[in-house]
């Protein structure tokens, strides 16, 4: 019996909770989720392409008075504190349950956001840019796992890619915003910038109260010795169904899962469980987040300065060009994303990775002999997303399916953490060094290297990522707390 050792008198429970959810219909409840939850990513996406929408507006700002090199530093403040709101929201969302910390995510998000509207210096704008990230990052391991524990296995490889793709809806927003906002025949730029972020606490109100019908997750109450809870949410569900018309299917009664309840997992359990059990597992999740981090991290949060720098792009334009590049980025796992639980996570996660990797070796060698137009270097940046960004959606579909339930939150903090950590926080920074030194050899020999990354990535998932396709999350990672012949 696998017992945690946080409770001294652990109840053992017999459960269908998860069979249930299971078997249920594509329904209301289900879009009810994807769009509440889901919409964090439109919200990262209109942070990310804001803040590269306004580099210039924010190197012409009195206030400001920014640099290349600032406008790089200020994303990877960004990315600072998103790492570490995940790391911290991520442990609170396993112990005190999913629904306490979506909420608690948002309102830092919110409150950061409109904050950073209201910056009055350089520092104060990095502080807030930092607090923003905390509240993204957090909402990673809190929105991730309530998603992958309502929504059925037939569906989940494809929900979540074009969930985390749908960041590119907000990419899209941003760009509208952006060009709506810096035009200097509406705003001047210095209050254009400013309104451009408070778009973003605005949406978080509606998204705020949007969350008010999603319940927690069933199988976290389960498991933490709430399970008459659990069963009454499940109830509740089950009840939205039939009164919708939808007959459902008994549950056999040889389909019931034995659980150990515990308070929470203790982070020994937790790390050996990562890097003894599942260690293989673990190598796959950090090279795919690093690889995607570096990649996406170094090529969009330093596009519009490529832009203005290279092609003498406007600042007040750039949002134009942002926008096509958006629409690939979320076409790829629109149209993709269905192979990805039908072909299997194994061949598809492995062959995007690589065809990113060719791909953008292939740009940059373009771009490095001066052979692209600003319109033909968007249009090969959506070539390129259009297959990476399924590839990099299925890295956060990797980690959040492929461990036990007890970790999930505090695993997908802890790798989206790796993975922005050593991937992300300094690409931005970097490429905004090279893009300042005026060379297209510079800029071009880092995506050379973004490209070496997804190919090693790919050669990875295709020796030992997990076939997680179609499989309830209890047959891809028995929980920790199973116990009995049926939980695995």
């Amino acid at each position: 019996m696998n017992r945690s050792p946080s409770q001294a008198t652990p109840k053992v429970v017999e459960t269908l909770i998860p069979a249930r959810l299971e078997r249920l219909p594509w329904g209301r409840f289900h879009v009810l989720v994807v769009v509440a939850l889901g919409i964090t990513w439109i919200l990262d996406g209109l942070e990310v392409t804001l803040a590269g929408s306004v580099a210039g507006a924010l190197k012409e700002s009195p206030a400001l008075r920014f640099t290349d090199a600032s406008v790089g530093f200020a994303a990877s403040a960004y990315l600072s504190g998103a790492v570490l709101g995940a790391l911290f929201f991520g442990w609170l969302t396993d112990r005190l349950g999913r629904k306490k910390l979506f909420f608690a995510t948002i309102a830092v998000y919110l409150s950061a956001t409109a904050l950073t509207g209201a910056a009055w210096d350089g520092a104060s704008f990095f502080l807030f840019r930092f607090l923003t990230g905390a509240g993204i990052g957090g909402e990673y391991s809190a929105i991730n796992s309530t998603i992958q524990e309502l929504i059925p296995a037939r569906y989940r490889g494809r929900l979540n890619l074009m969930i985390n793709g749908s960041f590119w809806v907000g990419a899209a927003l941003g760009a509208l915003v952006a060009v709506a906002l810096l035009n200097p025949k509406w705003f001047g730029a210095e209050l254009g910038w400013r309104l451009a972020f408070l778009t973003g606490a605005a949406i978080g109100c509606a998204v705020f109260a949007m969350r008010m019908w999603i319940p927690e997750s069933p199988r976290w109450l389960a498991i933490h010795g709430r399970e008459a809870e659990g069963e009454r949410v499940v109830a509740g569900i089950e009840q939205r169904f039939r009164d919708a018309g939808a007959t459902l299917a008994p549950v056999p009664a040889d389909a019931a899962i034995r659980l150990v309840s515990r308070t929470h997992t203790p982070l020994a359990e937790a790390f050996e469980a990562l890097f003894v059990r599942f260690r293989l597992r673990t190598l796959v999740g950090l090279a795919l987040m690093v690889s995607q981090a570096f990649f996406y991290n170094a090529i969009f949060f330093t596009y519009a300065l490529v832009l203005t720098t290279f092609y003498g792009v406007a600042s007040a334009d750039v949002g134009w060009y942002i926008l096509p590049f958006a629409v690939g980025n979320f076409m790829g796992p629109v149209v993709l994303g269905p192979l990805f639980d039908t072909i299997g996570r194994r061949v598809m996660i492995s062959t995007t990775y690589a065809l990113s990797g060719v791909l953008l070796l292939a740009v940059g060698f373009l771009f490095e002999r001066g052979m692209l137009s600003a319109a033909a270097q968007t249009i090969g940046w959506m070539i390129v997303f259009f297959v990476a960004s399924p590839a990099a959606s299925s890295a956060y579909l990797t980690v959040s399916e492929t461990f036990p339930i007890e970790i999930r939150a505090l695993t997908i903090a802890l790798f989206y953490a790796i993975g922005t950590g050593v991937g992300g926080i300094a690409a931005p920074a970097v490429f905004g060094k090279l893009i300042e030194s005026g060379s297209r050899a510079s800029v071009a020999t880092g995506y050379a290297f973004a490209a070496v990354l997804m190919l090693a990535a790919a050669g990875v998932a295709a020796r030992f990522a997990a076939p997680a396709e179609r499989k309830p999350l209890e047959q891809v990672a028995r929980p920790l707390s199973a116990e009995g012949p049926h939980a695995s």
